[in-house]
């Protein structure tokens, strides 16, 4: 020890595989103490090659919120023996600690220079003294970004070894592995035996990781701040329904038993566990025989996580949290470990088997999900998520029967549809104008016979009572989620969330913190400058830094980010998204130009099954162009929405959250939905008519619908780029890109050399093979390709009833897949709780609005109901439908052409043609008011409009009305609620009679050992309040004992 107790550094020369432990001089601790500053400095010292057994380094803990803690150990990594007690990276070196979190970073390979060497902290003074790293013969370039690479390298260093220091402070145990030394390394530092090899050390090359465990004294602190629910040794039974609700209920059980997973829990239980927030003091409570399992993996991860979230670096210029650090690639990743292998028969058995097992395998897609237990592995958001994704797969099965049902009617009634029959009747002999100027001819409206029957199949009057119903249909499928999120909480132990919940709110972004950090330095310049210099007294280095950080903390809880910081960044928000809106838009109008110009094209085609099928040819063709446009800008969208919010600076998680999906919302709802909505309500809506035709540019004439309406049109476009982005965006990049990756991998350890491939055929550690998965990013595209899915199955439903069918499908396969990834595929994700899916209810609520809306037009504008009621109620001679098509094609002579625009063949159908005709309600050319508009125009257009109003009226009452008949919150579990509340009441008056009980026992007992003198001194009425705290605290240690 030298004389400011400073521990002696010892090393081991040539191995870059480090044996760590900390010092910390005593001198500094109390400096930083005075200061109030948990502030630590720790350096890294490598332990000689002989001592190979565990070196334990006592740290004494600093006072937490009034509570000593008891000393916290860092473990050195040693080369462990790979046995079964190990299993596989999940405990420390000791088989007995268990990781609770992994913090992994790049290792400079110091081998690459053969004379650069870096001797425990002596790199680091040299750098600091601006004097060359060893090497005198070194080329000057490489020598000068030598230099900057290990200054940066060496930055990281002391970060990560502060952000450590500061770690262990908070009671964690840590642990190093690093990176395998080569032989180089061991020459160049002089080591001839005992250098650590490759097959010792880590597999991983280049990559070091800090395991972390959280021992009980800190997970019981921890769980305590955090308000974790945890369940009691209090039993209580849930009240059953009525009899005969109850037997209804065992009735369905039975049936769908074969339907339920095979994990434990999965049947409904009658009994459970009273829950409390978890708190020290009353640790009798609690059933604490088994301290190991009492605080699940998921719980022990979250946890850990929380105290890292907390820390932060203050030896920067500014405070640097995890976020921070994995942001500069201080650390590289941050995430807990999976439970276990889950493939392979060989595999322990584990949560996270149990579920590649019962839940992420194909074979069981029949199944109901487990969604407890994945509650329990992944946590409370994931699992609602997976529980939401199941409510709303199992309400599709009605929505698809039903839809079933509407297409098989249209199936079965299109022979019995008088306006396709009339128009199939090729004894009519109409004769309809050219669809484009020059190129195109006079052509038979019997052609179109095959899209009339077609456009039956969807445009029929059950499809408005299908549009009701899935208005209806919606509302309930809200309701009925709202009442599943109501028992998962209660089921869950969320029922008291709220307090919990508003404190992460407030919990800032380390983004957030920087700005405002870098916000009062430059206020803090401002002021220096218009100061003039004060001469101070030299003060100790160390002092002044704590003081600096100190200030540099006080300033951030001063400032804060106003709207004026923040104007640069909305005004860019606002400008780019009517950016990105305007580019969809120019892109469908692109896209409607192609239409037109590859119609006049194979209008000119000599082949006649060309020209018969232009139109098939052109919507098809365009669809698939609108469709691979949409999943490009999908990506870019989501990869701006992202920038757009980064810039804005959000204070807390939830806002960054909240605002990244509205912007990511928007933009992807506007590009999935626009060619659509081009189709169903402005195609066809502003052509003009035959000789004064409404021109774009002045030479691309507006294209036409057909004349059985555009609703099959719709319905194609629709029904194609809705399976599309299923199968190809959502199911095919799912699973192509993972296994693709793979095969990328692969490639890359076969190149490698022999002895490298087999170091890695080896088995590898838990942690570093989690490390090897792909990292966690949020369920923020899993729900956007929900709700994108939602909109294609409310929002033109109308048009298209199979898309319930379509959207069921994919939804079962979708749910196999995400688990699978889940489990299998991605890193383990931090548990986060949350009782309710956040923005994403407001969302669906906001579409199920929307829906209600844009079938009513669809209904009234894009289809031929209205049209048909109105003729067959005011027109029709005979009461019915014969005479439709005929009164809905108006007259136009041929002489009327403007000169340019008439045939070039106008003997195509073997005979000349004076009148043609043209689907529009206008007077004939033998009318003195030629070509204007009738009456029946204005009537049909009267009707489209009221039967607007009053269906959406009607479906948005009903849907109220369902809103209001079916209460949020179930009636038992209110009840179940309100149960738990009396018994903790009970249950802590019994505890507070027990006290009372015991401290007249202790009276009594004093009284008779004592005179009557000092009875009359200990009044019995105060010596219970006096000595309430420490007579609770000998119950509690009494009844933990």
């Amino acid at each position: 020890m030298d004389k400011n107790g400073m521990d002696l550094q010892k090393f081991s020369k040539g191995s870059n595989k480090e044996n760590f432990c900390y010092t910390n001089s005593a001198d500094y601790l109390a400096e930083l103490q005075k200061a109030s500053m948990m502030k630590r400095n720790e350096k890294y010292c490598t332990l000689p090659d002989k001592d190979k057994g565990v070196d334990i380094i006592n740290i004494k803990g600093i006072e937490d919120i009034g509570y000593v803690q008891s000393d916290s150990m860092i473990l050195n990594s040693l080369v462990p023996q790979r046995d079964s007690t190990y299993q596989q990276g999940l405990y420390f070196s000791d088989a007995k600690r268990r990781i609770d979190f992994v913090l992994a970073y790049h290792i400079k390979k110091h081998g690459s220079r053969k004379h650069a060497g870096r001797h425990g902290n002596n790199a680091i003074s040299s750098i600091k003294g601006g004097q060359q790293l060893p090497g005198k013969n070194t080329d000057p370039e490489i020598g000068a970004h030598d230099l900057t690479a290990d200054y940066h390298e060496d930055d990281k260093r002391l970060r990560r070894e502060e952000f450590e220091g500061r770690l262990m402070e908070t009671g964690l145990e840590l642990e190093k592995d690093e990176d395998f030394c080569t032989d180089a390394d061991c020459e160049a530092a002089g080591v001839k035996q005992g250098c650590p090899k490759k097959h010792d050390l880590t597999k991983t090359p280049g990559i070091g990781y800090v395991k972390i465990h959280a021992p009980w004294h800190v997970l019981c602190r921890e769980a305590e701040f955090m308000k974790l629910k945890m369940p009691t040794k209090k039993v209580y039974e849930v009240n059953q329904s009525s009899n005969f609700v109850e037997k209804i209920n065992a009735f369905i059980s039975k049936v769908t038993e074969p339907l339920h997973p095979n994990v434990d829990g999965a049947k409904v239980s009658n009994v459970k566990h009273l829950s409390y927030p978890f708190s020290r003091e009353k640790q009798h409570l609690f059933d604490l025989t088994d301290r190991e399992s009492f605080f699940d993996s998921k719980t022990r991860s979250t946890i850990v996580y929380e105290i890292l979230k907390r820390i932060t670096c203050t030896k920067a210029k500014y405070s640097m949290g995890i976020t921070s650090l994995l942001a500069n690639g201080v650390y590289t990743a941050a995430y807990p470990l999976h439970d276990g292998d889950c493939e392979g028969d060989d595999a322990d058995q584990n949560d996270r088997k149990v579920l590649w097992d019962e839940w992420a395998s194909y074979s069981v897609f029949y199944k109901y999900q487990p969604i407890n237990l994945v509650r329990k592995y992944f946590g409370e958001k994931i699992g609602l998520y997976f529980a939401w994704l199941g409510v709303y797969t199992q309400m599709l099965i009605p929505a698809s029967v039903v839809g079933i049902i509407v297409f098989l009617y249209g199936c079965a009634t299109v022979d019995d549809d008088i306006p396709s029959m009339e128009m199939c009747d090729e004894r009519n002999n109409i004769t309809m104008c050219p669809l484009c100027d020059r190129t195109c001819s006079y052509w038979k409206l019997s052609t179109a016979c095959a899209t009339a029957r077609a456009s039956h199949l969807f445009d029929n009057p059950a499809t408005v009572f299908f549009s009701i119903f899935m208005a209806l249909w919606a509302a309930m499928f809200m309701e009925h989620w709202k009442r599943r999120q109501m028992r998962l909480n209660y089921k869950w132990d969320l029922t008291g969330f709220e307090e919990e919940e508003e404190a992460v709110k407030a919990h800032p972004r380390a983004e957030y913190e920087a700005r405002v950090m870098q916000k009062s330095m430059r206020k803090e310049h401002k002021v220096k400058k218009k100061q003039p210099e004060v001469v101070e007294e030299r003060t100790n280095k160390w002092k002044q830094t704590v003081q600096t950080a100190m200030a540099g903390v006080k300033l951030t809880e001063k400032e804060k980010l106003t709207w004026r910081d923040r104007l640069p960044a909305y005004t860019t928000n606002i400008v780019m998204i009517l950016f990105m809106i305007g580019l969809t838009f120019a892109i469908v109008f692109g896209v409607i130009l192609y239409r037109i110009s590859t119609a006049a094209a194979l209008a000119m085609s000599p082949n006649p099954t060309t020209r018969s099928n232009v139109r098939v040819t052109v919507t098809a063709t365009a669809v698939i162009i609108n469709l691979v446009v949409i999943l490009i800008l999908d990506e870019v969208y989501g990869s701006i929405a992202r920038w757009l919010t980064m810039i804005e600076v959000p204070k807390t998680d939830k806002s960054f959250e909240e605002r990244l999906i509205f912007k990511a919302f928007i933009l992807k709802f506007v590009n999935a939905f626009t060619p659509i909505i081009y189709v169903a309500f402005f195609k066809g809506r502003f052509v003009g008519r035959p000789g004064k035709y409404v021109y774009a540019f002045k030479s691309f004439r507006m294209e036409e619908c057909a004349p059985g309406g555009c609703l099959m049109e719709l319905c194609i476009q629709l029904s194609i780029i809705m399976l599309g982005k299923q199968l190809i965006q959502n199911n095919l990049f799912e699973i192509g890109i993972p296994k693709l990756k793979k095969l990328i991998r692969y490639i890359k350890s076969k190149r490698q050399s022999a002895q490298e491939e087999e170091e890695r055929e080896k088995k590898l550690q838990r942690y570093e093979t989690d490390y090897d998965l792909e990292p966690f990013v949020g369920l923020t595209p899993e729900y956007m390709e929900m709700m994108i899915q939602f909109g294609f199955v409310t929002l033109f439903v109308a048009s298209f009833p199979l898309a319930p069918l379509f959207a069921l499908l994919n939804n079962i396969i979708e749910i196999r897949l995400d688990a699978k990834k889940f489990v299998g595929e991605l890193r383990r994700p931090v548990a986060v709780r949350a009782k309710d899916i956040g923005i994403w209810y407001n969302i669906l609520r906001g579409v199920g609005k929307l829906a209600v809306i844009i079938n009513a037009f669809v209904i009234s504008f894009t289809s031929d109901f209205i049209p048909r009621l109105v003729y067959l109620y005011m027109y029709s001679p005979d009461g019915s439908m014969h005479g439709f098509i005929n009164q809905t094609l108006s007259y136009f002579n041929v002489s009327d052409f403007q000169t340019g625009t008439e045939p070039l063949d106008p003997l195509q159908l073997g005979f000349k043609v004076d009148i043609c005709r043209y689907k529009d309600y206008r007077e004939p050319p033998w009318s003195p008011d030629d070509y204007e508009i009738t009456k029946q125009f204005w009537s049909v257009l009267a009707a489209r409009l009221a039967f607007v109003i009053v269906f959406q009226n009607l479906v948005m009452f009903m849907s109220d009305f369902v809103d209001w008949m079916i209460p949020d919150i179930p009636k038992d579990i209110s009840e179940q609620i309100h149960k738990e509340k009396v018994l903790m009441v009970e249950l802590f008056m019994k505890e507070e009679q027990g006290k009372l009980q015991m401290l007249e026992t202790l009276l009594a007992k004093t009284k008779e050992g004592k005179g009557t003198e000092n009875c009359n001194n200990h009044s019995p009425y105060s010596r219970p309040r006096s000595h309430k705290g420490s007579t609770t605290s000998l119950h509690s240690q009494n009844d933990d004992a």
